[in-house]
């Protein structure tokens, strides 16, 4: 079963991936974990991702800013309310929802997780600042870590294949995975280049997501991450 938990919490626990996050680089040049869970949102997830698993985490983002999305379509985002999905303690999405499998379909548990780590990949590389040497020091790093062998070739082969937005757009099959793909794609980066702004913006409109679920995504990941 792909393990999508162990492998973010392997790459948030690298002492050497930690320090060059820290420091403040950013991008996967930087460092694999500086881009999985390891930017500014993503340090600050890390507790929340330890408690509740990385999937239910980006899962709750997203189902938050999904229910208040729904709430201002219909005409209740207007009033200020102390039970606004972002002001409200965080939750992790539901077992066996739309936004989380049930922990026994393994298929689904699998897809998904994949789903979300190939769309965090795929978004660290959007600044195009990832060179042979830096891929090789990652893969280093991730060969060293407790990992099946099929979670590292896994991970392995996604950052060796080019960017490509279509395989991370594929793989959202329902509005509600769209939504969390979106979620992962944006905690994994610091958003700090035109590119990565670029690349968040045609992947929300591929996504076919709305502008105010999109806004609602950035409010929930920040009041989460505060």
């Amino acid at each position: 079963m792909f393990d999508v938990n162990k492998i973010i919490t392997a790459l948030q626990t690298d002492p050497n991936a930690q320090r060059t996050a820290l420091a403040g680089g950013g991008g996967l040049a930087a460092g694999f974990a500086a881009s999985m869970l390891m930017g500014k949102k993503g340090r600050k997830m890390m507790g929340t991702a330890a408690k509740y698993g990385a999937v239910a985490a980006i899962g709750g983002i997203a189902y938050h800013a999904w229910q208040k999305s729904q709430q201002n379509k219909q005409g209740q985002g207007a009033a200020p309310s102390a039970a606004a999905p972002q002001d409200a303690a965080f939750t992790p999405a539901p077992d066996n929802s739309a936004f989380l499998p049930a922990p026994t379909d393994e298929a689904a548990v699998d897809q998904l997780g994949k789903a979300l780590v190939r769309a965090m990949i795929a978004a660290a590389k959007a600044d195009g600042k990832v060179d042979a040497e830096e891929k090789d020091a990652i893969f280093a790093r991730l060969n060293a870590m407790d990992l099946s062998a099929e979670d590292k070739a896994f991970v392995f082969d996604e950052l060796s294949a080019p960017l490509d937005i279509n395989a991370v757009v594929d793989a959202a099959d329902t509005p509600e995975h769209a939504a969390e793909i979106y979620a992962a794609s944006l905690v994994a980066i610091e958003i700090d280049t035109p590119a990565e702004q670029a690349y968040l913006q045609m992947l929300a409109a591929r996504l076919n997501l709305d502008a105010d679920l999109v806004n609602e995504i950035h409010k929930a990941a920040d009041a989460q991450t505060a």
